[in-house]
């Protein structure tokens, strides 16, 4: 084995002083929690360090220091060579799962309507994506694990195959199967926006603070979630999910009289069908089919879709209540939605065609 170094690291990863105590709290049978209290680490980093840096040459699992040691720093080399360079068969089986291509009964590809070819950019104007039943890199992660249960090879977490994909030199998956995915998006978009423009119609009492506590755990029905998704020419459905029975209802939202034949005017009304006056009949529509204990709250985002709130509280009796600024976890039910949604809504298409009645 090469030497190692025992030189401090940073607090991020175990020191080898810690290695070694874990080895001898280890070795007498102490258990996982009470080591990681014993040198203040959480139960979590012990449990992987046992895991993943034991000696396995006599056969069985044994933690020792310097084995230890040296594996934690044969794993933190860098650059390493990415995992679908060295594993064919894996990079074979992300790929056909990522393209999702819809097949005949007898394999041939239907190749479905002609689409712009896409130029690498973000955010391309891609009208209608062609037909596929793609799948999430996080579902073709768990996908592993069930038809691989015993080769430890075919294994690879979501956030691989993400960085694979958005990362140039990360390698080996075709880069047009960004398209692929739900959000059609090339680029990640960055956490934290430089801008947080304000919001006029989110008042001190309909802050996500001022919800009752009744809608976090999830135990009473009647707590709503929503959101819109948006389509090309101001073309959008909105979502409402319930949080305890995960309920989705889609809210029609059809083009005003006049849209794209009346010049915008300023300070008008928005006719291009989510304007607030719009979005306030729709959704009040939407919601007056439940009897008021289903009706409770409703937490939406900070569009100004819903300025006129407080009329759709007075007509419906649901309180509404919007998320703080660039925290799409406060809405998690319905940010998952959307995403799957995307799958058969995607960005750049317009909205418009499907009507209320469309099965």
């Amino acid at each position: 084995m090469p030497p190692i170094s025992l030189a401090e690291p940073t607090g991020r990863y175990l020191s080898f002083e810690e290695s070694e105590e874990i080895a001898l709290l280890h070795a007498q049978q102490v258990g996982v929690h009470e080591i990681a209290r014993s040198i203040g680490r959480d139960p979590a980093t012990i449990s992987r360090e046992l895991r993943r840096n034991a000696a396995t040459r006599s056969g069985k699992q044994e933690y020792r220091p310097l084995v230890a040691q040296w594996k934690a720093q044969q794993a933190a080399k860098r650059p390493k060579t990415a995992i679908f360079v060295t594993n064919a068969r894996l990079r074979e089986y992300v790929q056909e799962r990522l393209a999702g291509n819809v097949r005949r009964p007898d394999g041939a590809i239907v190749a479905g309507p002609e689409t712009p070819g896409w130029k690498g950019l973000n955010k391309p104007h891609r009208q209608d994506r062609r037909w596929a039943n793609a799948w999430s890199p996080e579902q073709i992660s768990h996908r592993l694990k069930l038809d691989f249960p015993d080769d430890e090879s075919m294994r690879i977490s979501h956030e691989a195959i993400y960085q694979s994909l958005f990362i140039q030199g990360r390698g080996a998956l075709k880069r047009e199967l960004v398209t692929c995915l739900r959000t059609g998006r090339a680029l990640r978009r960055p956490r934290a926006r430089a801008q947080n423009r304000p919001k006029g119609h989110v008042t001190a009492d309909v802050v996500f603070s001022k919800r009752p506590a009744e809608a976090a755990d999830r135990a009473v029905p009647g707590h709503w979630e929503g959101d819109l998704i948006i389509g090309t020419g101001r073309s959008a459905i909105g979502t409402i999910v319930e949080r305890k029975s995960r309920s989705t209802l889609l809210v029609h939202l059809p083009r005003l009289e006049g849209w794209g034949e009346i010049p915008p005017v300023k300070n008008g009304p928005a006719l291009g069908g989510y304007g607030a006056t719009a979005m306030n009949a729709a959704l009040t529509a939407s919601m007056a089919r439940f009897p008021a204990q289903l009706r409770k709250t409703l937490t939406w985002d900070r569009g100004k879709e819903l300025s006129g709130h407080a009329q759709f509280a007075l007509e419906t009796g649901t309180r509404v209540f919007f998320a703080d600024p660039h925290a799409p976890w406060q809405r998690p039910t319905n940010e998952g939605t959307n995403g799957l949604l995307r799958q058969y809504f995607p960005k750049g298409t317009d909205l418009s065609r499907w009507s209320a009645g469309t099965d």
